[in-house]
């Protein structure tokens, strides 16, 4: 019976369905940023580079915040052991916009440009990579004792038979709503900036209300506090304030236009 947290070998290789997912939501983000480029004047090879910058920040990004938020200490080895499991998606996306500004600096491209085309990317990305967290039965949220709710897609059932809030599932599906708006704005407005703001408001929006259903055992804390409910709030207040500028500064210029 093939199972579906330890995957299956090749040739003695272990491959797991985790991993079989994050690269393919790692491939599907960049074909799509591929694809979008030519709106902002980029090139596929531009995006090659880009994920070069990228990938390997977001990894560190999403490996580091996991240590921070963990509920145990790790030495200095086990930090590196990310086969081992512990990553955090806000870690990821913090890491990947680093990524995103050595990129700008390096190449002298317009920040906003490029965090547009990788928000476009990331929500679709997050989407696909959210089932991963059911086939690692992880990341799952409180227990659904009520029969008459014990159902997919409201939840899902573990191995041990209890059911839990099926957390990875409603991700999924606001992500590809997300996904869908995100898109739309990106292919009907030219003003930069507004798809980053919109992916901070609505993914943290998102994640802010959904925490609270997660098992306890899951959530990554730092003094005290939820780390990513804290991320969650950050991403929006910075969403906001984003927004508050781009439209400010669209209409300073409708203005002068008018002079």
């Amino acid at each position: 019976m093939l199972n579906l947290i330890d995957g299956f070998s090749i040739f003695g290789l272990n491959i797991k369905f985790y991993g079989i997912l994050m690269a393919t939501a790692m491939l599907v983000g960049v074909l799509l940023a591929c694809h979008n480029a030519k709106k902002r004047g980029l090139t596929a090879d531009n995006i090659y580079v880009l994920a070069l910058f990228i990938l390997p920040l977001a990894v560190i990004g999403a490996r580091l915040v996991y240590v921070l938020g963990a509920d145990r200490t790790y030495s200095f080895l086990e930090v590196f052991k990310i086969w081992e499991g512990g990553m955090s998606i806000y870690g990821g996306i913090i890491g990947g916009a680093l990524g995103v500004l050595l990129f700008c600096i390096v190449y002298k491209k317009k920040f906003l440009d490029i965090a547009d085309i990788a928000c476009v990317s990331l929500i679709l990305g997050q989407a696909i990579g959210r089932w991963g967290n059911f086939f690692n039965q992880e990341v799952y949220g409180n227990v659904v004792t009520n029969p008459s709710w014990q159902w997919f897609p409201f939840a899902v059932m573990l191995d041990n038979g209890e059911w839990h809030y099926a957390l990875f599932f409603y991700e999924f599906l606001i992500n590809l709503a997300i996904f869908a708006i995100l898109m739309l704005i990106f292919k009907k407005t030219e003003k930069r900036g507004l798809v980053t703001s919109v992916y901070l408001i609505s993914y943290g929006t998102i994640r802010f209300l959904l925490e609270p259903l997660r098992v306890a055992e899951y959530n990554l804390m730092l003094f005290g506090i939820k780390l990513s409910s804290l991320i969650s709030a950050f991403a929006v207040l910075a969403g906001i304030v984003c927004l508050v500028l781009i439209y400010t500064k669209s209409k300073r210029r409708k203005g002068l236009e008018k002079e």
